[in-house]
């Protein structure tokens, strides 16, 4: 346990205060700071200052680590284990509930309905007031099979001698509402035979093209000797019997090397393994699956998942597919119709989550929607939203800036949602940079007063009052009003767009002005998106820049990612001379020990088995025969170390220079060479992005750059995008950020609302032009620069 100390805290608010002594996670400089319980607290700070390190990486996570330890040691070992933080004390935590913008799992059963429990609900409903009437809530789920079968019912009672009452022979039925050609998923994939297996030979020749099946394998065994199949007969000279026992032979008890073991055939395994509940994590697998199959709503159930009583069974004229692919805004407008005192409080918390879905912007989103299919910024006010009406109480709920991907006239709903959480008797710590969310809190801490090692310092903390008084740069950014552009470029050209048509858009014909920075608005779910992907994303021309995870290992870190190790190890190598593959971690200069990661993986999954630093090479990743090499006294795990704008103090000539120069322009000076890539959140992913690829094309889609950026870092990503823009280039950024909109040449406003109240051009034209029109985001503008 972390030491308790109590030598400044006061009896009457002992328990009132979340207190932090001594935090140095990250770059965090000794933090001492005390955090009022039960309040709204927003933690903000220029980007890389520490903000997540104090609450994610010491708060939250000592607030886990604590609870996971309650658990019996055999569950511990099932669990991802984490070390304590690097923190004297940690006072008065309650349990916390981390909110983030982590996309929830891509698993083919999750929805949005699951997600936010309205499907269950809704299920509920259905298995009281359907008609016909089906049964009960799980007759309505596509993840419960239709089950019957028997077996002896186990009594456990004694007769008058002592002697157990023998049970009697019972028949059991479950009634499930999985429709049984999809197994729920609504999809099927019809496969390609032929690209199963090779008709012109036999097995012996190699017919079976499924990866993992080479000629003698044990997987090849399997089939060519456990069954009735001559391996040396051409599989198109098969009988009938034969062919089917190939490919679709259902799961079947069969001895092979004296082993029992299941067949079943190629076609019934790849079904099952491949295109079930999970996907394949191998890429040649990936390719492999993508290649021989056609996926397309399942014909059984039409993609509802339901087998066909859950699927027609109606309450009000409805039947549950046609609601969970109702638009949650129109959903909730049915919902608030029903009047059924039976189930009024069912109803009433069903309401309850509609109407924050549509509070917090999801109004648009169908409670059928694939979870994996959700941004960031959509799956953190998903959970949001399941969060709210809990019965739990003095709970601290953490979240990672909730107003992503949210339009200006979104987020008060947003802060409003944050302060019905405290008012219920939680503590709301919420890391955030949007002015509205700052203004609203109850309490504001203020990290910096710059990044990385500038950073980690608290430069004000108290009430919102007491902030512009601070002298921090977030004090003196904040109530900054955006200014409109005052002179925009002319065009040089366009891009045409016509009849565009993708998810809600209504057949949208639109041009889109080249030479010039474009900022493309519009509420959340308008259909923004929809049109710059959908109908420029696929173009030779146009290079995609969004906040997808980027490719590449836990080893993989900004330094090797841009490109930038590749002249740094010429340096190193010219100035020692010895080859350059010694200045990687990754090749012939990488410890042996842990093969350059710097820390061990456990093989076994144990208790507490986090992954600990190499003991061999202290966590530096290199053999200690290359770090005796150096350049300008640095070594080349000293490199590693180094923030981006240190070294681009020490490395001022080449490619190097170039590289460093973009990484600084695009606000990433705070983040390290060594960086692990894993941990660089969705708008710094962009931004080194963008610094790699900067030259690499004359037309640039940005999908939100300024996302979790502080307001003085977006000023100077606004002007990184006119450089580009000045160098002869065409950016297109899809933004709610007005200081980004008001900097643009053009606005192209999509909208009016989200979903089916959008897709269509409402606007086009200068950010000038655009606070006069009455949009949503016209309104906007005209308010923030007013």
């Amino acid at each position: 346990m972390i030491p308790v100390t109590s030598h400044d805290t006061h009896p009457a608010d002992r328990h009132d205060t979340i207190r932090v002594r001594g935090a140095r996670v990250n770059n965090l400089q000794d933090v001492d700071v005390d955090i009022p319980k039960r309040r709204l607290t927003v933690v903000t700070g220029v980007s890389g200052s520490g903000k997540s390190s104090l609450v994610f990486g010491a708060i939250a996570a000592e607030s886990r680590r604590l609870i996971d330890e309650t658990y019996p040691s055999f569950v511990q070992q099932f669990m991802p284990s984490s070390a304590r933080p690097d923190v004297d004390s940690l006072e008065n935590l309650s349990a916390a509930v981390i909110v983030d913008q982590e996309r929830i799992g891509a698993n083919a059963r999750s929805t949005v309905g699951t997600a936010t429990d309205a499907a269950a609900m809704l299920r509920t409903l259905w298995s009281h007031r359907s008609e016909p009437h089906v049964g009960g809530a799980q007759a309505f789920s596509f993840n419960v099979a239709s089950a019957s079968g028997s077996g002896v019912l186990k009594v456990g009672k004694k007769d008058a001698k002592g002697e157990q009452v023998k049970g009697e022979k019972a028949t059991f039925e479950v009634i499930g509402g999985m429709c049984p050609e999809c197994e729920g998923l609504g999809t099927t994939a019809a496969l390609d035979e032929d690209l199963i297996v090779d008709r012109s030979k036999s097995l012996d020749d190699g017919a079976i093209l499924v990866p993992g099946y080479p000629v003698d394998s044990w997987g090849w065994r399997i089939y060519a000797e456990s069954g009735p199949i001559d391996p040396a007969k051409k599989v198109a000279d098969y009988s009938a019997e034969e062919w089917d026992w190939l490919m679709y032979q259902a799961p079947t008890k069969v001895k092979f090397a004296d082993i029992n073991m299941t067949y079943e055939g190629l076609v019934t395994r790849i079904r099952r393994t491949w295109f079930g509940d999970r996907e394949p994590k191998q890429a040649h697998i990936k390719a492999y699956k993508e290649k021989i199959a056609t996926t397309g709503p399942c014909p059984e159930c039409g993609g509802t998942r339901l087998n066909e009583a859950a699927r027609t069974a109606t309450v009000a004229g409805r039947t549950l597919p046609e609601v969970m692919a109702m638009q949650v805004d129109e959903l909730a407008q049915w919902v608030a119709g029903l009047d059924d005192p039976g189930l009024a409080p069912l109803l009433a918390r069903l309401r309850g989550v509609l109407d924050a879905m549509v509070g917090v912007g999801l109004g648009y989103l169908s409670l059928d929607r694939a979870s994996g299919t959700l941004s960031g910024g959509e799956s953190q006010r998903v959970k949001m939203v399941r969060h709210l009406g809990s019965p739990l109480t003095d709970i601290s709920y953490v979240f990672d800036e909730p107003t992503v991907g949210l339009h200006p006239h979104d987020i008060e709903q947003v802060v409003q949602l944050l302060a019905d959480l405290r008012d219920a008797g939680n503590t709301v710590l919420v890391v955030e940079h949007e002015q509205a969310v700052i203004t609203g809190a109850d309490h504001v801490i203020d990290i910096g007063p710059g990044a990385g090692t500038d950073g980690g310092r608290v430069v004000y903390s108290g009430p919102m009052e007491g902030l512009a008084a601070s002298g921090s740069v977030t004090a003196a950014h904040l109530g900054r009003q955006p200014t409109l552009r005052e002179e925009p470029r002319v065009a040089t050209g366009q891009l045409e767009i016509r009849g565009a048509s993708t998810n809600n858009l209504k057949g949208v014909d639109v041009a889109v002005p080249t030479g010039v920075l474009v900022a493309v608005t519009g509420v959340a779910g308008s259909g923004k998106s929809s049109l710059i992907h959908g109908s420029l994303g696929k173009r030779d021309d146009v290079l995609v820049i969004d906040q997808s995870p980027i490719k590449g290992s836990r080893r993989s870190n900004p330094a090797t990612y841009t490109g930038l190790l590749d002249p740094i190890r010429t340096l190193f190598a010219k100035a020692n001379d010895v080859k350059p593959a010694l200045f990687s971690p990754n090749s012939e200069g990488g410890c042996p020990e842990c093969n350059g990661a710097g820390v061990i993986y456990p093989e076994v999954a144990l208790q507490n088995a986090a992954p600990t630093p190499c003991e061999v090479c202290g966590g530096r990743r290199f053999r200690e025969d290359v770090l005796v090499h150096t350049y300008e006294g640095l070594s080349i795990a000293d490199v590693f170390g180094l923030s981006v704008a240190q070294a681009a103090e020490i490395f001022t000539t080449g490619k190097a220079k170039t590289l460093l120069a973009r990484m600084l322009d695009v606000g990433l000076g705070y983040v390290r060479l060594g960086q692990p890539l894993p941990t660089l959140s969705g708008g710094e992913r962009q931004r080194l992005k963008l610094a790699a690829q900067m030259k690499d094309s004359e037309i640039f889609v940005l999908d939100e750059p300024s996302a979790g950026l502080h307001m003085a870092d977006t000023a100077n990503l606004v002007a990184v995008l006119q450089r580009l823009v000045e160098g002869g280039s065409t950016v297109i950024a899809i933004e709610h950020n007005l200081d980004v909109v008001s900097q643009a040449d053009h606005v192209i406003d999509v909208g009016p609302g989200a979903g089916h109240e959008g897709g269509q051009v409402v606007f086009t034209g200068t950010p000038a032009e655009l606070t006069q029109a009455d949009t949503a985001t016209g309104r906007a503008l005209k308010a923030a620069t007013a």
